[in-house]
């Protein structure tokens, strides 16, 4: 009978996670990692995240030369079975590998013969009924009982119905259900796009890294509430939507202003830039403070300096970690959505960069001394 690990998947997660956040040239930093990854169970080992890392440690770990091409080529075979175009890990897998993003083509356009069915769906119209009234937790509800044994084809065709009816958070989620194909158009909309867009340039945010904080945060749901008290597109606290309406130049403020699209876009982007002129640019820092507060990153840079990716990942709140790897993949994809609408003339800084690597910099560590001094108003 084989012996019992002397530690849950969750222990084993976070010693992971320390022994990403010592320093790079300390030599115990990479067989620590695989020490640690290659003691968790099966099942967590499977984790992108640990494929990633476990990756990168075997091939940090290879002899240089001919000897060493088993484990490069162990690494290189471990990248390759995440490696896609959708998931901060599966991106970076992509980088790592040396290839470029390339979205999923578009599936076989629905006919006819498939939309008609999911219009007459009588669970799906009673969602849409539910949310048009008001009702949504009701709609959302009644909407995900009907999805149950749907085929692709037919959840492509219900995830159509809402984004028609723009209805985008079931559109999305419809969408993400599918197994074996993926429509991007439906996965990653492209609500209020010139609102967004200028919204963003006046502020100087690239409209994609906004519209992958949007996706994240709210689901494009005009009125969307978090149970904080969040609330609008960008999901703004009421302290942060009132304070930022002073530094925008509000002449007045009023809180129910926060749901109205135009000015939760106005406050929320003026935020995220002060928020990313707080933390030097840098986006991974910039969505964690915009999720956890200012305060929190602040500290959680200070120690060793180290590469973006490991100080995700050693971010303490599982909400902030997932919430950050979302924001940023996401982030990716939809510059290469708006590249794709939008041609190859825009200049790259209206829609960031297609790669996550170029997203997270180089590294990230303490405060630079002769940085500015923190904004500590920035609530």
């Amino acid at each position: 009978m084989a012996a019992e690990a002397p530690f849950s998947d969750e222990t084993l997660a976070w010693m992971a996670r320390a022994a990403l956040r010592l320093p790079a040239g300390d030599k115990a930093r990479w067989p620590l990692v695989l020490r640690t990854i290659e003691e968790m169970s099966a099942a967590e080992q499977r984790d992108p995240a640990w494929v990633y890392w476990r990756a990168r440690a075997i091939r940090a770990g290879a002899s240089g030369g001919p000897e060493g091409e088993g484990a490069r080529a162990l690494a290189r075979h471990a990248l390759e079975s995440i490696a896609g175009p959708l998931g901060f890990y599966q991106q970076l897998a992509l980088e790592e590998l040396g290839q470029r993003l390339h979205l999923p083509a578009a599936p076989v356009p629905l006919v006819e013969t498939e939309r008609e069915p999911v219009r007459q769906h009588a669970g799906l119209r009673r969602a849409l009924r539910l949310m048009s009234l008001g009702l949504r937790g009701e709609g959302v509800r009644e909407w995900n009982y009907a999805l149950r044994g749907m085929n692709d084809r037919e959840l492509l065709a219900a995830a159509a119905l809402a984004c028609e009816r723009e209805v985008w958070d079931r559109c999305i989620h419809t969408s993400e259900r599918t197994r074996d194909v993926a429509d991007i158009g439906q996965r990653y909309p492209l609500p209020f796009r010139e609102a967004v867009l200028a919204r963003a340039g006046e502020s100087g945010v690239d409209a994609a890294y906004v519209y992958g904080l949007i996706r994240q945060e709210s689901r494009f749901i005009l009125d969307a509430r978090s149970s904080a008290g969040a609330m609008g597109l960008m999901q703004l606290m009421p302290r942060t939507a009132r304070w930022t309406a002073r530094r925008a130049g509000l002449a007045e403020w009023r809180p129910e202003l926060v749901t109205e699209r135009d000015t939760n876009l106005l406050l929320g982007t003026t935020y995220l830039k002060l928020v990313l002129d707080e933390f030097e640019g840098a986006q991974a820092m910039g969505a964690a403070a915009y999720n956890a507060g200012p305060s929190r990153p602040r500290r959680w840079r200070e120690g060793a300096v180290v590469e973006p990716a490991a100080w995700i990942e050693g971010i303490p709140f599982n909400e902030t970690r997932d919430y950050v790897k979302k924001v940023l993949s996401n982030a990716v994809v939809y510059s290469a959505r708006l590249r794709q609408q939008h041609g190859s003339g825009t200049p790259p800084a209206v829609f960031g960069p297609v790669s996550l690597r170029a997203r997270l910099g180089e590294r990230i560590g303490p405060r630079d001394p002769a940085a500015p001094v923190e904004n500590r108003e920035l609530p």
